[in-house]
């Protein structure tokens, strides 16, 4: 969801040829450098006291650690800060302990998920875009020292968005220390460039999948066919369905090297030859071809959407059409109107495309489960 929000909010801003900006930050060992008191003291103010904020500080003090190689163990010392990864609690506390960075920057967009945080700003003037991102910056910073937190500068990316009429040659600086510009970066596991074109991403799957084809081309010849369409399930599928129904939405020619592959995929699992035809092979193994698994993706959103099952930022972006005048209607969106095609590409647009598409007995039903499964 933290993806979809960000491409809208970029899409948003290029759509109205407006300049856009991203900081993709990066803290050095977020959870490790939680300080115990202040995050306690965030606890209550949240209003954890009593037992439940006792419980907390009983499961985060008095802990100690010490290094062991074979026979031989230093010294232990306590933990004084740091939360224990690997848990369902950890990201939670992470989550209180810097949920008050919102209220740093009245300008800025931020967008957080777990220890990965993400600022993008717009402005109809490139001067004042930079002049702002800098000045709400240093408030940034000063926030993660009193909070004890660490930034790594040298890793911390600024992205322009759009075609820019200009070179850029005012930096973007923290702490007096311009920060690299990229047109490129991984952001939450995909990776957006300048354009949104989701090329490099498209290349980066690509990369991956053709690896995971040659262990099934490898083991094809003592596997039967279930046991090679469970390694494809694990092996391929995983990476044409994350986050498809943000970067799937776009050009046929962007995303055809991932119907050639995934295709491949199929005449392995069935060992046939190289020119033999695969519709039929996605039939016989129940799977679905690329373009439907970024329908069926994107169409689970609306339907989130059209349930109100979605966080509340981006359920403002779907509006119910009030006026129906039959029965074929019930249920539509109504369609943003856009400017370009990078926006028409977005969720909001595309998605709402396939959602009025759909049948009625698809919308009515009762639970995501239902609507999956039809």
């Amino acid at each position: 969801m933290a993806i979809i929000e960000a491409v809208e909010e970029i899409t948003d801003t290029l759509d109205k040829n407006k300049y856009a900006v991203g900081i993709f930050v990066d803290l050095k060992k977020a959870f490790d450098t939680i300080n115990h008191s202040i995050l306690l003291d965030k606890l209550e103010r949240y209003g954890i006291r009593g037992k439940a904020g006792n419980w907390l500080k009983s499961y985060l003090t008095g802990r100690e650690q010490y290094v062991s190689i074979g026979h031989y163990h230093s010294e232990k010392l306590g933990i004084t800060c740091g939360v224990p990864q690997g848990s369902v609690l950890g990201p939670k506390l992470f989550n209180v302990y810097i949920n008050d960075i919102f209220d740093v920057s009245q300008v800025l967009k931020l967008i957080l998920f777990a220890d990965d945080t993400n600022i993008f700003f717009s402005s109809d003037d490139y001067t004042d875009l930079v002049m702002t991102v800098n000045r709400e910056l240093k408030l940034i910073k000063k926030w993660m020292d009193i909070n004890k937190l660490s930034l790594n500068i040298n890793k911390t990316k600024a992205m322009f968005f759009g075609n820019l009429k200009y070179n850029i040659e005012l930096p973007i600086i923290i702490e007096g220390v311009p920060i690299d510009n990229v047109s490129e970066n991984k952001f939450l596991g995909v990776i957006i460039d300048n354009k949104i074109s989701w090329k490099p991403h498209v290349r980066h799957i690509k990369t991956k999948i053709s690896r995971s084809l040659a262990v099934l081309n490898k083991v094809k010849q003592f596997l039967d066919k279930d046991a090679l369409r469970t390694l494809y399930c694990t092996l391929v599928l995983p990476y044409l369905t994350y986050c498809v129904e943000v970067w799937g939405n776009t050009y046929k020619n962007t995303t055809n090297p991932l119907v050639t592959v995934q295709k491949r995929a199929l005449r392995i699992i069935h060992k046939a030859g190289y020119l033999d035809h695969t519709h039929k092979f996605f039939l016989q193994a129940k799977l679905l071809k690329f373009q439907d698994l970024v329908n069926y993706n994107t169409s689970i959103i609306l339907y989130k959407a059209f349930t109100k099952l979605l966080p509340a930022n981006l359920q403002t972006r779907f509006e119910i059409r009030e006026k129906v005048y039959n029965v074929r209607g019930f249920g539509e969106f109504k369609l943003p109107r856009t400017r370009t095609t990078r926006k028409g590409f977005c969720v909001s647009v595309c998605g709402v495309k396939i959602w009025n598409s759909l049948s009625l007995q698809l919308k009515q039903c009762k639970n995501i489960h239902r609507f999956k499964f039809l």
